[in-house]
């Protein structure tokens, strides 16, 4: 009896916890012993302990590749992660705060463009069209253009949820008091925003440092590479390099990963706050 309740109180987070194990772990696992083999090893891409560890050897190539591109490739998606979010949280934070306290006949127009905006894929060779009359294409201010545009939709819709639950009460004592709307927004409603923003600046960073897609049809070339351009360093049609192209891999991974390891709580805690009330 109560092996049995103990199975029907903690059976879901057990099977949670080996699907997790499966699905994130072992994957990594994989990716950890192919960055430390070495390169006729790793072409076999087995799941096997490699006979001789060379980390410190890949990461040395890895780094050293093309003149020290992949530290010039970091600091480029940092820029563009940085910048690109930063305009996300406050834009998107505007627009969702216009959207929720401010009802006009516009409203209906706008959030079925927000909508879109998650549902209808990006049109590439018009959008490449734009950048290229505007001056943008292949540099690093377009791109961040792109990045915060493609992601604005998502963070509208997380804003609005969060400020459905702030009182409406608050809006109107700053304004008794003799606040204006950039002062009520920024001083009063900003700061009560910080889980979304959290949540906000986590998940779109993760997903604009690891973009691929994007800056492989806007930002082709090598001028500025993003480190997830870096990848095509190690693969070609007649070369691969398993072991070097693994170890770049694992370097790409380890900040986004940092991030959910540090900010997992304040993650769920942007994403649910809104749940109650819409």
């Amino acid at each position: 009896m109560t092996i049995r309740r103990f199975l029907r109180k903690y059976l879901v987070g057990i099977i949670a916890i080996l699907v997790s194990i499966v699905v994130f772990l072992v994957p990594f696992a994989f990716v950890v012993l192919q960055a430390g083999k070495t390169p006729k090893e790793a072409g076999l891409l087995e799941f096997s302990w490699p006979a001789e560890w060379q980390l410190w050897d890949n990461f040395l190539a890895v780094v050293q590749t093309n003149d020290y591109q992949l530290l010039w490739a970091f600091f480029n998606s940092i820029t563009l992660t940085v910048l690109s979010v930063t305009i996300m949280v406050v834009a998107s934070a505007m627009v969702g705060y216009l959207l929720q306290r401010r009802k006009s006949r516009w409203n209906g127009i706008v959030n079925f463009f927000v909508l879109a905006g998650l549902i209808v894929p990006p049109a590439v060779v018009p959008t490449i069209w734009v950048l290229q009359g505007l001056g943008l294409f292949k540099t690093l201010p377009g791109m961040i253009l792109i990045e915060a545009t493609f992601g604005l939709s998502f963070c509208i819709l997380l804003f609005r949820a969060f400020i459905a639950t702030i009182p409406k009460e608050l809006d109107e004592a700053a304004i008794i008091d003799g606040a204006g709307p950039m002062r009520l927004f920024f001083q009063v409603i900003l700061p009560l925003l910080r889980p979304v923003i959290v949540t906000v600046i986590v998940v779109q960073a993760v997903n604009v440092f690891n973009d691929f897609t994007n800056p492989l049809y806007f930002l082709p070339g090598s001028d500025t590479p993003t480190v997830q351009l870096t990848l095509y360093n190690y693969q070609s049609q007649t070369v691969s390099q398993f072991n070097l192209l693994f170890m770049d891999i694992l370097l790409i991974t380890i900040p986004p990963l940092i991030m959910y390891v540090f900010f997992n709580r304040q993650i769920v805690a942007g994403m649910t706050s809104g749940a109650v009330k819409g």
